[in-house]
């Protein structure tokens, strides 16, 4: 059955398990995440369709199911998952999108590795997704991609069916053309996203970061600029904008652009951290704190993140404030995401090092200054931890967005709690009241974590409550609503739905949540 809405991303739209030897599809568990976000839009369609890919012995497997059908809470869906191979996995993932497109994206070119790309592999990946979703997409119907290892597929769709509307958003941060055009692909890739009907990003910055490479490769004009409200344009950040660009025109093609955060699903955690069992786990944590203040850092160990500055800058606290030995414990949570990489082994054994030098250093028989955790904490744990910290520490290099600070807020139904958050994570430009630090900078690391122990209890509330009304304002919800709102406009070209209504522009104010 043709789709009116087709949504391409790389992770298959549910949990596969094995039970008695056999492999059972099941509803992803939790609801807060972009897979349910996403799937909840198919309830707004007539018929919808996901594309994947799944790792395959045999691509040519006559017996493989490349079109399954599904129905779950979010109503009756086509998956089409695309067989690849261990090898093609590697190459599109591991190596091209990784260890070239990653370190670029977030400005880290000394960690470009552009010898082992196989680009045809890359294109041929790419092509099969937009196959799927070119034979799945109903006349006229909306085609969403998502993230940046599907770079290529608006292209190639807008050849196979140049009847559809294509849509793409951007999850990572988007760099500067000085830091893009590094890619020797720029060309490929920026023509690709030049045939979207509707380009998305996280904040202003990157929308305006990505006109700018565009212009750096095309003639391209930009037909539409509005200014930023104040809620994403605080003063003197780094990742600031006063502007944001909204529509951009190729040749006789015209592209609308939106800059809007993904949020977290503030009420289910606002429920979960009230659960009597919630607030019990976190008494039971405090309790077995004493008198000791805890900060809590969540990540992936990645050199983006900044574990280990963050680590040293914890070392530094130790040193120059002996007054707080004792007083004072870390959980660091660095959860290892790719074990194949030689970047991320490297990165998670200086940060073993360092944390085995912490405790070897300040530590005793009563108290142990850091808790160093490698695997991922269930949620629902994790909510508790929130509750029970006295400080959130999220300090990334770069990030685009970064939704564990907003998971620590909405967490916080106590009113409570101090987060520090590093200026170069987009969500910085959202959640200005946090103490904001600059994690390149020794002397901002410690004066942020200085000002965040010492903080007094007038002060924690005042601005957590301001924390918290953001995040509801900006919930996944209000993210959903804007990019329903996208896809009517791209319906709408000779109309001007989103004029004086455009969340992150001056003219427009969702509502908060309840």
């Amino acid at each position: 059955m043709p789709s009116d809405l087709v949504i391409v991303y790389h992770r298959q739209p549910y949990e596969e398990v094995e039970i008695d030897g056999r492999i059972v599809r099941r509803e992803n568990s939790s609801p807060n995440g972009i897979v349910p976000t996403l799937k909840s839009f198919f309830g707004r369609v007539g018929h919808g369709a996901w594309v994947a890919w799944k790792l395959a012995d045999d691509p040519a497997d006559p017996d493989w199911e490349r079109v399954i059908e599904i129905e779950d809470s979010f109503g009756q869906y086509t998956v089409s998952r695309l067989p690849l191979t261990e090898a093609q996995v590697r190459s599109f993932y591991h190596i091209t999108s990784k260890e070239a497109f990653w370190p670029i994206l977030h400005s880290f070119k000394e960690r470009y590795n552009y010898d082992p790309v196989d680009w045809p592999v890359f294109r041929e990946v790419n092509w099969a997704f937009a196959e799927a979703a070119a034979a799945e997409v109903a006349p006229g119907g909306v085609v969403w991609i998502h993230d940046y290892n599907l770079w290529l597929v608006p292209g190639y769709v807008r050849r196979l069916r140049p009847d559809v509307k294509i849509a793409f958003f951007h999850h990572t941060p988007f760099p500067s053309a000085d830091m893009f055009n590094v890619l020797p692909w720029r060309r490929e890739i920026v023509e690709s996203l030049l045939a979207c009907d509707e380009v998305g990003f996280h904040i202003p910055r990157y929308a305006a970061n990505f006109v700018s490479v565009a212009r750096s490769v095309f003639d391209v004009a930009v037909t539409g600029e509005e200014k930023t409200r104040a809620d994403f344009a605080p003063e003197g950040m780094a990742l600031a904008e006063h502007r944001v660009p909204t529509r951009i025109a190729h040749g006789s093609h015209e592209v609308l652009l939106s800059a809007f955060p993904v949020g977290v699903d503030a009420a289910y955690i606002r429920d979960l951290a009230e659960r009597e069992d919630t607030v019990a786990r976190a008494a039971e944590i405090r309790e077995g704190l004493g008198e000791c203040k805890m900060m809590i850092s969540v990540a992936r160990t990645d050199y983006t993140k900044g574990n280990v500055e963050q680590l040293l800058a914890f070392e530094r606290l130790l040193e120059r404030r002996p007054d707080l030995r004792g007083k004072v414990r870390l959980m660091h949570v660095s959860v290892t995401a790719n074990r194949n990489m030689t970047a991320y082994e490297e990165v998670q054994s200086e940060i073993e090092q360092i944390a085995g030098r912490i405790n070897g250093r300040f530590g005793s028989f009563e108290w142990q200054p850091l808790s160093l955790i490698g695997t991922a904490i269930p949620f629902r744990e994790l909510v508790a931890y929130y509750r029970a910290a006295d400080v959130a520490w999220i300090t990334p290099l770069c990030d685009g967005l970064n939704l564990v600070a907003a998971e620590f807020c909405a967490a916080r139904t106590d009113g409570d709690g101090v987060l520090v958050l590093s200026e170069f994570a987009g969500i910085a430009v959202e959640l200005s009241e946090a103490i904001i630090t600059n994690p390149f900078s020794h002397r901002s690391m410690d004066s942020a974590v200085d000002q965040a122990l010492a903080m007094g209890e007038a002060e924690r509330r005042s601005r957590m409550q301001a924390l918290r009304t953001k995040v509801a304002r900006y919930d996944i919800r209000a993210w959903a609503a804007e990019q329903q709102r996208l896809f009517d406009a791209i319906h709408l070209p000779d109309a001007e739905p989103l004029a004086g209504d455009r969340p992150g522009t001056a003219t427009s104010a969702p509502k908060d949540a309840a």
